[in-house]
């Protein structure tokens, strides 16, 4: 089974504004960048978004372990879905859950792979978080998207 690093990000201009993501993917010396945009979304979609367009680029199950300064996604999917699935979609508090389509689309994603998830500090010294960050932030401005990006050999 290969062994692969995803590393996420999303940024909002305006929450809700103008949205983007962006994931990296890592596969022994071979890169792949990716990002793209909403023009009314949520930062907290967008951080999901990145998420699901990284696992959904896999082409085999693999081992991922996914990287994000998001500890509302990290949470989520380690934590507090097992509870929303029990509840019908609902918080603690009987409230629907948000993001709720994401979220399926993550957790479907998510059980196809052996996921490992880590959280890093967000604008700090992980330079492929801040590369994705760089990334989400364009895609957000200049709405933006990239456009079926193949691996690249590191350094090229």
């Amino acid at each position: 089974m290969k062994s692969v690093q995803l590393i996420t990000d999303g940024s909002c201009l305006g929450n809700p504004g103008k949205g983007g993501w962006a994931c990296i993917l890592r596969f022994k010396q071979y890169k792949k960048e990716m990002f793209g945009c909403e023009s009314h979304t949520t930062n907290n979609r967008m951080e999901l978004q990145a998420a699901v367009e990284g696992l959904r680029a896999l082409k085999e199950v693999c081992e991922v372990e996914i990287i994000t300064d998001s500890n509302y996604m990290k949470n989520g999917i380690t934590t507090w879905i097992q509870g929303w699935k029990r509840n019908g979609w609902k918080t603690k508090d009987k409230k629907p859950v948000a993001n709720q389509d994401l979220w399926e689309e993550l957790d479907e994603l998510n059980a196809k792979h052996k996921t490992v998830w880590a959280w890093t500090k967000g604008h700090a010294s992980h330079s492929d978080n801040n590369r994705c960050d760089e990334l989400a932030q364009r895609a957000a401005r200049e709405q933006v998207s990239s456009t079926s990006p193949d691996w690249q050999r590191e350094g090229e």
